[in-house]
C-alpha cells in the first residue's frame, strides 16, 4: 500500500518524515496481565523522571510542537496524540487498555515521545496521502468527536481522511478481529534518518514479538 507525503506539507515542514510498516496474520488479543505490568512499570518510571509541568523539556514534545507551529497549527489548542497521552500519564491518569495492537502502539508512542497510528488495513483503499486537511475532509474520532480537519496534517486514502498525529478515525480502529495492520509513525524534523530507521526496526520487532504475524514492510518516507 503506497504512502506518499503531499507538497502541502513538505513546503512547510521539508524534514517531516513518516515510518510505515505493514503487518500480516497477527492475533490481537485483550492485552495480558504481564504486559499490562510491562508497561504500567515504564509509566511510573516516567513519572519518576518528568513532571508534568516540565512536559516541553521532553524532546518529541518539544519537537513536534515546533513542526505544529510551523504547519499552521496552534499546538495548544490542537496537542499531538503523544503529547496529548504523556500528559494524562503524568497526570496520574491510569494506562488505557483496549488491545494488545493499541496498547502497544501506544506505549511505543509514549516511549519515544512520537505520535503513532494502527490502523486496519481492510479498511483501507488504495493510495494513502499525508496532507493538510481541506473544507471538506472531517470524520468520527476515537475521541467520541466529530473533528474538523481544514488545515490539519492528516492521512488518507481513496475514501477520505482516516488518521492524524492528532486523533485518528473510528472507520480504521483495530479491533481483536483484525489480523492485517497498517502502523505509521509520524517523524519530526529533529529527528536524524539513523535514529528514524533504528525506531522504525524496533517498532517491528516488539509489535510482531506482542501480536505475532510477521512485518512484511518496514519503510521510511519522507521528501523525495
Amino acid at each position: 500500500m503506497q504512502l506518499s507525503i503531499d507538497s502541502s506539507v513538505l513546503s512547510r515542514t521539508p524534514n517531516l518524515g513518516l515510518g510505515v510498516i505493514h503487518y500480516s496474520g497477527c492475533s490481537v488479543t485483550p492485552s495480558p496481565k504481564q504486559l499490562q505490568g510491562r508497561i504500567n512499570l515504564y509509566v511510573e518510571s516516567l513519572r519518576l523522571e518528568h513532571e508534568l509541568a516540565r512536559l516541553s523539556e521532553i524532546a518529541g514534545v518539544r519537537a513536534w510542537r515546533a513542526d505544529f507551529k510551523q504547519l499552521g497549527i496552534d499546538p495548544a489548542r490542537y496537542r499531538p496524540s503523544s503529547e496529548a497521552l504523556l500528559r494524562r500519564l503524568l497526570q496520574g491518569n491510569p494506562f488505557h487498555w483496549i488491545n494488545t495492537a493499541v496498547d502497544v502502539n501506544n506505549f511505543l508512542s509514549i516511549r519515544h515521545a512520537l505520535p503513532y497510528g494502527i490502523y486496519n488495513r481492510a479498511l483501507l483503499e488504495g493510495p494513502i496521502v499525508c496532507r493538510l486537511g481541506e473544507e471538506a475532509d472531517s470524520y468520527q474520532a476515537l475521541n467520541g468527536r466529530v473533528v474538523e480537519m481544514k488545515g490539519k496534517i492528516l492521512l488518507a486514502d481513496a475514501n477520505g481522511p482516516f488518521g492524524s498525529p492528532i486523533v485518528d478515525s473510528v472507520r480504521t480502529c483495530v479491533t481483536e478481529e483484525t489480523a492485517d495492520l497498517l502502523q505509521v509513525i509520524f517523524f519530526h524534523q529533529q529527528l536524524p534518518p539513523a535514529e528514524r530507521d533504528a525506531i522504525l526496526r524496533q517498532t517491528a520487532r516488539l509489535f510482531t514479538e506482542i501480536n505475532g504475524g510477521e512485518a512484511v514492510s518496514a519503510e521510511l518516507v519522507a521528501a523525495a
